[in-house]
């Protein structure tokens, strides 16, 4: 039995999420039907982290066993042949028994995309928030630096489903603009259920003059996401890269 880890990218749009769920089209199972075309097994793909609907990845990690003979360049372009346009995967390679994507993974980093410009773009509508008005960015970025390091991010938790602790350490946090864009990234050892769509909605209110550069730190501190911003529209974020080691 071989321990087969893939990175793959998917176009989140027309997928109700990663995770397979009964009558929906989801990632976790398109994926598992082209595997099993190849190898003429049944698989059950694990992935580094589940992604809600809508959500896209360029660097997703996943790991799943299987007898097949297939080298794993050969499985790589055979799977590829068997999957829709909206799933790539990038790399394939044989991996030790133990590795697993989910438990093994240290980092992720997400990606949150927004497009202020006058217009919103017909073409990447799917790919970023439109925010009608013009975003400071400026203040973003010292709005979010008080959510580096390690902190209770209870605030920017949906309730559902609670994990035992919603205390994480942020590794990088930058917002940067490239002309009628800006982008916010986030790398944490793990990340809460719409922890980066929350942040993003938080620090949007901020751009937009709505709070205080002061306000991030205020909410983060009150432990209640009641006190943050709203959850930021699922097309504008992107899971981008996984980290295994250090």
């Amino acid at each position: 039995m071989r321990n087969i880890r893939l990175t793959l990218g998917y176009d989140g749009t027309d997928f109700n999420g990663w995770q397979t769920q009964p009558g929906f089209r989801t990632v976790q199972e398109t994926l598992e039907a082209a595997i099993a075309a190849i190898t003429g097994e049944p698989v059950r793909v694990n992935a580094s982290g589940r992604t809600d609907a809508g959500v896209h990845a360029v660097g997703q990690v996943a790991n799943f066993y299987s007898n097949t003979r297939h080298a794993a360049d050969v499985l790589h372009r055979a799977v590829n042949a068997h999957l829709p346009a909206d799933i790539v995967i990038s790399e394939a390679a044989d991996v030790p028994q133990a590795f697993d994507a989910n438990r093994d993974a240290k980092r992720k980093l997400y990606r949150y995309v927004i497009h202020d410009g006058p217009v919103p773009n017909p073409f990447l509508r799917r790919y970023c928030c439109h925010s009608r008005h013009r975003l400071d960015v400026q203040a973003m970025r010292q709005a979010a630096e008080p959510l580096r390091g390690r902190h209770d991010f209870h605030s920017f938790e949906t309730d559902w489903p609670n994990r035992m602790s919603s205390v994480r350490t942020v590794t990088h946090l930058a917002v940067n603009r490239l002309a009628d864009w800006i982008w916010f990234d986030v790398e944490a050892d793990g990340f809460l259920y719409n922890m980066v769509r929350a942040m993003a909605g938080t620090l949007i209110n901020v751009g937009r003059g709505y709070w205080p550069v002061s306000q991030v730190s205020l909410i983060l501190g009150a432990e209640d996401r009641r006190t943050a911003g709203p959850t930021a529209p699922a097309q504008g974020l992107f899971l981008m890269r996984v980290t295994y080691t250090g």
